[in-house]
Parts: structure tokens; C-alpha cells; sequence
């Protein structure tokens, strides 16, 4: 039955998009390093590896339509999901068996028999049955998740495959099979087997391709707003569109969800009201602190000690000349964490870059009391000098015991930090935070009502001397000062970590000073 799209569609942040019922773009256009329309005709085996929620499985069932639609071959998109946490060859292989009849029968396609071979050879036999059945025409079987296979279970599917592939041919086995996931293939093999590279007798050399899938450029992004604007005549600022696109990076969940919350919770959905900055803005504030599980994800990866280390240094802006080239950088591009900006190492987008601190934070933050100093000026300002003079005294009393408790011991005086002002301001400001990989520093940007503070924080080391990080933080805050807020009031937060600052008293450790129109506080 033809499927009938909805009078007025919406952005969806939950699953594969359709056409029927979602605003999308055609996910194949953002396809890198693939060539669609050779994998049939030449009889290939490729990969396809992007990030989480960023079209992966939409594209999959929306080129698993169109193959079916077009008569040239008998396509099948398979989940193998259901495979997660399954080491073992007895109940992996059958589990991927099993999905692939299902899916066929999904597709109402003919559905090959699962008869009692041993697990080494089950899937083989399963997909040879299967491209008999679907002869006279080709079969091509799109594996998605592939990523959730592990150990001898990932191991014995690649073999069974590139089994087949010798063979393949219609009536045969699949002419042409994509394997889907977050990273590389060779990734997934890598682990499997302790760390020790892929070579060139490797499960799965027989791949043609190793394809990725982009985010939007700033110009999808308009022209996905474009389809709301055609249906419903709402319009969208031109400064609205740019934040989505500097906060997002084009992060195709991320920018789903800015319009979906904007759209519909903002703004009622049927409003026709313009979709103005100031709706973005809390559309993203609301979007951070509901913890989606897109985002909830980010928390997860940091439980991995590479990447929990990476997003360490990152914050820190700690000087690794190695950092780029690093295994644990390339898990990181992989999974959309990172990125390379002009050369240099950062956080994906601005909105990875907020939740990661928060979580990162959270812990602290929930430790340190409720001020009871008075943090807010009588004409409603932040009374800023007040409150970092409060966190020297904070520092000198608990700096030690939080060292010993935090992971992160790097980055830990800028978490520490960062968690004394978000929970002074919680609700009542916000925090801009930019990380400069290798160059020593993290600027904050605090808003608070109508003001804004700019905060650079800078760490002295052994063998680094504190006049030259003092001279350097200073001309690296006016910079930044005259370039995002001019008239804002600018503080330099310099954490001595030299093993000798550490044998001086804490009245010589801590000081506040002035110069050159620049607050100086040093802890």
C-alpha cells in the first residue's frame, strides 16, 4: 500500500527518518568515499562507518527501498542489534540468522530456512538459501550494527562472509553486502583480538570501500528548515539559522532536536510565529539539561579511560604534538567526538563541549554547598570579584581532598573551577566554554543577566616559568576579550601546579592583583 505523507511533518530526533512523516535530506548526498552505483553491477562488499544519529540506518532503509522499487536486485536491510554483548559463537551466529529471516520477512521478501549446522558455518549456509531463493535476481544484504558483535562472534561472521564472497553470484550468496556501525571495521578486529592490528589475511579483506557519512553543512541546514517553511509558512532568523549551525557543527541529531524543541515545545507546532535566536537558544538550554539519550551517550564514552584521557588534554589545553596522531584521536573522529579545526585537535561541536563539561562537573558540583556569601550586586550584576575570591578560599580548603577524589587530574582545577561557578549560577546564567588544544588555556565566558565575564584559565608546570604563562596568559585574555565581548570585565585564573609552588605557604600561593586593566588571581 502507497504510503501517504502527513499534512505537516516534523522534525524528527527519534529513529530512522521517512519522507512520510519527517523533514529530511537525502542522507546518500552526504555520502563520503562510497559509489553506490557500483556495489551491485561489480559485486562488492563495502563498509560504511559514522557516528551515532547521524543517518546511518535511514539511509540503509531508504537505499533498501529504492533497490526493491527499481527491479535491478533484491535488497534487505538487517539489524543485528539484538547480537549486543554476545561473545560466544553458539548464540551470536544464530542470533544473526535469526535477524536475517526477520528482516526478510519484514521486507516480505522470501524468508531462507536456519537448518542445524554448527555456528562456524550456520550464516553461510543461511545466505546461500537465501540468494537461491531470491534468483533470478541478485541479493544484497545491508548488516547494520555490526559494531555490537565482539570477540570470536565478530571474528567467525567476517570469516563466514568472506567465505561466500568467493562464491558470490546470483543464486549463490549476496552479490553485494555493506557492513554498517560507528567505526571502522578494522577497528572492531583490532579489539577482537587483543589490540594486535588486522594484516592482510585479516576476516574482512575483501571490503572495496570504507565509506563515512558527513553532518550538514550549513546549507542543508537552511534547506531542511525550508521544508517546514513550505508546509506551514513559518520562517526561521538568518541569525537563528548560523547559531544552529556554530552550535551544532551540523551534527544531524543536534540540529533535529534545536528545531523539533523550537518548533514544537517552544513554540506550539502550530504556531506560524518566526523561530527567532532567543527560541534556539532555549531550545539548546533544554536540550542540555534533559539529558536526551543522544547526549546521555557522551557520558557513557567517558567511561573509557582513551577517551576519558583525550577529553582530558583537550580541556586542559595541554601541548601534545602527538595528540592528532594518536589511536585514541582516531577512535574519537570515529565516534564524532572530535575533530580537527584548522589543524588543530577540538571538541566536536559546542554542544559535545557543554554536556561533557557538565558531566565531567556534576559530581563536584553536587559536593559544594550552597553559597551563603552575597554573590549578586544590588543592581542585579554578578558581583564577580566577590565570587572568585570566595573560590580562593574554596581552593585553599578543599583543593587537596579533590584531587585525590577526581579522575580527571589533569583538567582537574579547571573542573573544579567550573563546578564552583555553575553551581553559584545554576539557573540564574550560563557558561560559554572554549577549549584551545595545545595552547595551555580554557576560556569561560559567563553571562549573567545583561553582563558577561570573560575567565581564561591557565596551568604553570615544573620547568615552566610563571612570568612567561602570566605575560602570555595576558595577551592571549585581551585577545579574547576584544574579539568576543569588549566591554566585559576579564579574569586571569592562574593554578600554580609546580612541585615547588606546592612547599609555599597558602598565603603565598594565593594573591589578586591588577594590570593592564585585567584582574590577576592566582591559586
Amino acid at each position: 500500500m502507497a504510503k501517504t505523507k502527513r499534512p505537516v511533518r516534523f522534525f524528527n530526533t527519534t529513529g530512522p527518518c521517512n519522507p512520510w512523516d519527517h523533514y529530511m535530506l537525502p542522507p546518500e548526498d552526504r555520502l563520503v568515499g562510497a559509489q553506490l552505483h557500483r556495489y551491485i553491477r561489480d559485486s562488492l562488499y563495502w563498509v560504511l562507518h559514522a557516528p551515532r544519529q547521524t543517518g546511518k540506518t535511514t539511509f540503509l532503509q531508504n537505499w533498501t527501498e529504492e533497490i526493491n522499487s527499481s527491479k535491478e536486485a533484491i535488497a534487505c536491510y538487517v539489524s543485528i542489534e539484538r547480537c549486543q554483548g554476545i561473545p560466544d559463537i553458539e548464540r551470536a551466529i544464530p542470533g544473526i540468522c535469526e535477524a536475517v529471516i526477520q528482516w526478510a520477512g519484514h521486507y516480505d521478501l522470501p524468508q531462507p530456512s536456519m537448518g542445524n549446522e554448527q555456528p562456524q558455518s550456520q550464516l553461510s549456509s543461511v545466505l546461500q538459501n537465501w540468494a537461491a531463493l531470491t534468483a533470478p535476481k541478485p541479493l544484497v544484504v545491508l548488516f547494520d550494527e555490526v559494531d555490537v558483535l565482539e570477540g570470536e562472534a565478530l571474528i567467525s561472521f567476517l570469516r563466514q562472509l568472506r567465505d561466500g564472497f568467493a562464491r558470490r553470484g546470483v543464486g549463490k550468496f549476496p552479490v553485494s553486502i555493506a557492513l554498517v556501525g560507528m567505526r571502522d571495521l578494522k577497528d572492531y578486529i583490532t579489539a577482537s583480538k587483543g589490540g594486535i592490528p588486522p594484516n592482510p589475511g585479516s576476516p574482512f579483506n575483501i571490503k572495496s570501500d570504507s565509506a563515512m557519512l558527513s553532518n550538514f553543512t550549513q546549507t542543508d541546514i537552511e534547506n531542511l528548515f525550508a521544508q517546514r517553511t513550505e508546509e506551514t509558512g513559518q520562517v526561521i532568523d538568518r541569525d537563528a539559522l548560523e547559531y544552529v549551525y556554530e552550535q551544532s557543527c551540523g551534527q544531524p541529531w543536534i540540529v533535529n532536536s534545536l528545531f523539533m524543541r523550537s518548533t514544537m515545545r517552544i513554540l506550539d507546532e502550530s504556531s506560524t510565529e518566526t523561530v527567532t535566536l532567543a527560541h534556539i537558544k532555549e531550545a539548546r538550554e533544554q536540550m542540555i539539561l534533559a539529558r536526551e539519550t543522544h547526549l546521555d551517550a557522551l557520558a557513557y564514552r567517558m567511561e573509557n579511560p582513551e577517551i576519558r584521557k583525550m577529553m582530558e588534554t583537550l580541556m586542559a589545553g595541554s601541548f601534545d604534538p602527538d595528540l592528532a596522531s594518536r589511536e585514541s584521536f582516531r577512535i574519537c573522529t570515529d565516534l564524532g567526538l572530535v575533530k580537527l579545526e584548522k589543524g588543530n585537535p577540538s571538541i566536536a561541536n559546542p554542544i559535545y563541549r557543554e554536556v561533557l563539561a557538565r558531566e565531567m562537573t556534576f559530581g563536584p558540583q553536587t559536593m559544594i554547598l550552597e553559597p551563603e556569601w552575597q554573590w549578586e550586586k544590588s543592581d542585579g550584576s554578578l558581583d564577580m570579584d566577590t565570587l572568585l575570591k570566595e573560590f580562593q578560599k574554596f581552593w585553599r580548603e578543599n583543593s587537596e581532598m579533590w584531587e585525590e577524589k577526581m579522575s580527571y587530574t589533569e583538567a582537574f582545577p579547571h573542573l573544579l573551577l567550573m563546578a564552583f561557578l555553575q553551581r553559584v549560577l545554576n539557573g540564574g546564567g550560563s557558561i560559554n566554554r572554549e577549549y584551545a588544544a595545545g595552547r595551555g588555556r580554557m576560556d569561560l565566558l559567563v553571562q549573567y543577566n545583561t553582563q558577561k565575564y570573560i575567565i581564561e584559565i591557565k596551568l604553570i608546570y615544573d620547568k615552566q616559568s610563571p612570568d612567561t604563562i602570566k605575560t602570555k596568559g595576558l595577551e592571549q585574555i585581551t585577545k579574547y576579550r576584544d574579539t568576543t565581548a569588549p566591554d566585559s570585565t576579564a579574569y586571569l585564573v592562574i593554578f600554580d601546579r609546580r612541585s615547588e609552588a606546592k612547599e609555599k605557604s597558602w598565603d603565598e600561593r594565593l594573591a589578586w592583583k591588577q594590570e593592564n586593566g585585567i584582574t590577576i588571581v592566582e591559586c
